[in-house]
């Protein structure tokens, strides 16, 4: 892995630096991923569980993944500099100086390996807590969310890597791939605010709401041209897919594998998956025409984003209480609670489209400036 500016020029196009390192902490944040769906299935199907289990060990080893790449690079990106070589700022963004010039980081490495180290001490905790109780009898435990607020910090990091190799087309893939994976994350994160009484608003919907639309902004904000929205939406949506078999697959053969009894009123419904917005394909669709529209009338993005951050947050803060309905019972419920939930995440998707749209500003800083730009 060359990481010199000099080197990186003449073999850009041929040996893409940087992409062995963004792909690595990237393919130990979906690991991570697969552990936490496989989790997840196997406390509603199965039920409480111990800390050493196989879907735990999908998400330690995806977590170690990440920090065990994010160091390498840190400790190459350091002996570089030592040895006065130019670092080329593609990989992983520029370096930062950490514990005053011991190391050498680039921003995006240091942001994932911390979350990383961040995982590991919430995992000491986590043992603990399996220690003192025996086992978990809730998803949303105060150890698990630390553990999935550190992992959301690695997949920031790793959006951060794939922004400063924005000019290469695998550099922006990685990008929406990665917020992606930040938005099925933040299906999970925001059932801590399942103890938040709002009725009839559903809490967990407007947090999930918000924080779909936020991501989805920031990957057209980054791309600054349609499909970014649409992208992050459309890979989403094909995780959902793969994940709604893999959940209920894994818990019942893992079960079988342990002798283990599958719960009698199991309902069969894939729970990562069914928590993750299906409305977000076709409203990432409507936010990209309505910006096209504001482009072509000379209208300023920025201001348009906010507008169009509340009718997405409208439109998938409704849906999200029709879709939990029908997947689970088959009807649609409380129509009070779904007009309720919509007009808050409206509200709070208006935040969520400016945010977002300034978010994605901020990952294009990441990249080097550069006039040539190559599609390699």
């Amino acid at each position: 892995m060359d990481l010199t500016a000099s080197g990186a020029r003449v073999v850009a196009a041929t040996r893409r630096p940087g992409l062995a390192p963004a792909s690595t902490v990237l393919a130990g944040s979906v690991i991570s991923m697969v552990g936490l769906t496989w989790d997840v299935q196997w406390h509603d199907d199965v039920g409480p569980d111990t800390f050493f289990t196989l879907p735990h060990l999908f998400l330690y080893a995806g977590s170690a993944i990440v920090g065990l790449a994010s160091l390498a690079v840190v400790l190459l990106t350091t002996a570089a500099q030592r040895a006065g070589r130019p670092v080329d700022p593609r990989v992983g963004g520029r370096a930062i100086g950490v514990f005053g010039r011991t190391f050498a980081a680039p921003a995006g490495y240091l942001i994932s390996g911390i979350g990383a180290a961040a995982f590991l001490l919430y995992g000491l905790w986590d043992q603990w807590w399996h220690g003192l109780y025996g086992f978990d009898a809730v998803i949303d435990s105060p150890p698990h969310i630390g553990l999935l607020l550190s992992v959301t910090l690695s997949i920031i990091g790793t959006t951060m890597v794939f922004a400063a190799a924005r000019e290469q087309r695998w550099g922006r893939i990685g990008v929406f791939g990665s917020l992606a994976v930040l938005i099925a994350f933040s299906a999970v994160t925001a059932l801590g605010l399942q103890q938040v009484d709002l009725d009839p608003v559903e809490a967990t919907s407007v947090g999930s709401t918000l924080l779909s639309v936020l991501l989805v902004f920031t990957g057209a904000g980054f791309l600054r041209r349609p499909g970014g929205a649409v992208a992050t939406a459309a890979i989403l949506a094909v995780i959902q897919g793969v994940f709604w078999w893999f959940s209920p697959w894994a818990a019942r053969w893992y079960a079988d594998l342990v002798g283990l009894p599958v719960r009698d009123y199991v309902s069969g419904v894939p729970d990562m998956p069914a928590l993750m917005p299906m409305a977000l394909l076709p409203v990432a669709a409507l936010v990209e025409g309505y910006l096209l529209i504001a482009r072509r009338r000379g209208w300023q993005p920025g201001r348009v984003s906010v507008l169009a951050g509340g009718l997405a947050g409208l439109l998938v803060g409704a849906t999200l209480p029709l879709q939990r309905g029908w997947v689970y019972s088959g009807h649609v419920g409380d129509f009070g609670s779904v007009i309720a939930t919509g007009l808050v995440a409206g509200v709070l998707g208006l935040a969520g489209g400016f945010a977002g749209w300034r978010f994605g500003g901020m990952l294009r800083l990441l990249a080097p400036v550069s006039g040539v730009r190559s599609d390699a």
